[in-house]
């Protein structure tokens, strides 16, 4: 049988990837829309040299973070929400996967409605457009993730490489728009914003996307591809959608690429950068969905969990919860966190860098210690008055590892006895 990007198992070594395939689709999913729209919100708020530190700083954080996790996935074969059974319990790990799969759904929403609105305001179509063409992207960008990490890969060497071309374009255009960096670095900030709200803001655009990075990293040849790929991925590209947004918005007061470029001239271009842009980041949120909702169900079926998925976000984008669902979304982002904290900890801690088998581990239906450590990083972070995703990762790592001590196992968790 098809193994299907084993949703349910570990990637044998023999179908790893090396450094490049790894990278493109990484960079694929982290060059995302409304990043830009988060480098936006901060682009005014600062003058030019500290803006660089908040985006150098709070890239690198998230960059940290999610190369921590590409590391273990790396290693074990694993992604997050099959690293969730042995962090939460067989049965506890549908938390996260509910978590996760919900989160997935809503950005797909988000991006199937956001194409067809754009699409429909830069071309001049008729509104009524702007339901058919929901349904028919909404149905088409799920085929490349229903092909798999093959699909992926393939719109990725294509796509990735165009996208940093236009982008350099843009900027350069941008640039001599705004008189050199002399002119730049002259602007003065026109917004209210504290240091610690701009870090923060820029790692919790991204930081659920690089918790379910793994779905990736765990498929690169080595520990060390999986943590530069990652690196690249998080640091360098996350970091220049923010750029690209805090730029536009300092010299166009526009933040997303499409309408920058529109601005500038290149209507074609734009057009080019939105498809690309939107199409790369959704087959790999509604990927993320497929293997959270295998591991839900247990279930090999990836490509029907996909196809029904797509099908849910969908029709979320068509009855209009495009409107509302991005403050809850933002939220959850709190949230999610908190349960890459906990993976960390569980696997160096409790597993001293090594799972067993998947298939072979003897695992509880909860593990209280995992849950008990993710609660107590969800309300540190949702409390925290600044900087909530760092806030709930460290105090997630911290909790679970106290209460490893206070509450130990009888024995090492191992593998089911034949």
């Amino acid at each position: 049988m098809k193994h299907s990007d084993y949703p349910l198992s570990e990637v044998p070594w023999e179908f790893r990837k090396g450094i490049f395939s790894t990278t493109v689709v990484l960079l694929g999913f982290t060059f995302f829309t409304a990043t830009m729209w988060a480098g936006g919100s901060i682009g005014t708020a600062f003058g030019f040299q500290e803006l660089l530190w908040a985006i150098l700083v709070g890239n690198l954080l998230l960059g940290v973070y999610a190369s921590a996790l590409a590391y273990i996935a790396c290693k074990s074969g694993l992604n997050s929400v099959l690293m969730g059974r042995f962090c939460f319990g067989e049965v506890g790990s549908k938390l996260s996967d509910m978590l996760l799969g919900f989160t997935q759904i809503g950005w797909y929403a988000w991006g199937t409605a956001t194409i067809a609105i754009v699409l429909v305001k830069t071309t001049g179509l008729p509104a009524w457009m702007e339901v058919p063409l929901m349904i028919f992207f909404g149905i088409a960008f799920c085929l490349t993730a229903m092909v798999g990490y093959r699909g992926l890969d393939w719109l990725s060497r294509f796509a990735v490489p165009a996208m940093m071309l236009f982008i350099l374009i843009s900027l350069f255009t941008g640039l001599s728009d705004a008189g050199g960096f002399s002119g730049l670095i002259t602007q003065m900030p026109s917004g209210d914003m504290t240091f610690a709200a701009a870090v923060t803001v820029i790692i919790g655009t991204f930081v659920s996307g690089g918790t379910q990075a793994t779905n990736w990293s765990r498929f690169a040849r080595s520990p060390r591809i999986a943590v530069a790929a990652t690196m690249i991925a998080f640091f360098v590209g996350n970091g220049l959608m923010v750029i690209t947004g805090a730029f536009g918005a300092l010299v166009y007061q526009q933040a997303d690429i499409v309408d920058i470029m529109l601005a500038q001239g290149f209507v074609i271009l734009a057009v080019l950068m939105l498809f690309l842009n939107i199409w790369t980041t959704q087959d790999n949120t509604i990927y993320n969905f497929a293997v959270a909702g295998c591991n839900l169900i247990r279930t090999r079926h990836r490509r029907i969990v996909t196809l029904a998925g797509a099908a849910v976000g969908t029709l979320l984008a068509v009855f209009g919860m495009y409107d509302m669902l991005i403050p809850f979304l933002v939220l959850l982002g709190t949230f999610i966190p908190p349960f890459g904290g906990v993976i960390i900890a569980d696997f160096w801690l409790r597993y001293r860098g090594k799972y067993p088998p998947i298939a072979e581990a003897r695992l509880p239906n909860f593990n209280w210690r995992g849950l008990g450590g993710y609660g107590l990083g969800s309300m540190a972070a949702f409390f925290s008055p600044a900087l909530p995703p760092l806030v709930g990762i460290v105090t997630a790592v911290l909790a679970y590892a106290v209460l490893l001590v206070c509450f130990r196992e009888a024995a090492m968790p191992g593998v089911a006895k034949s």
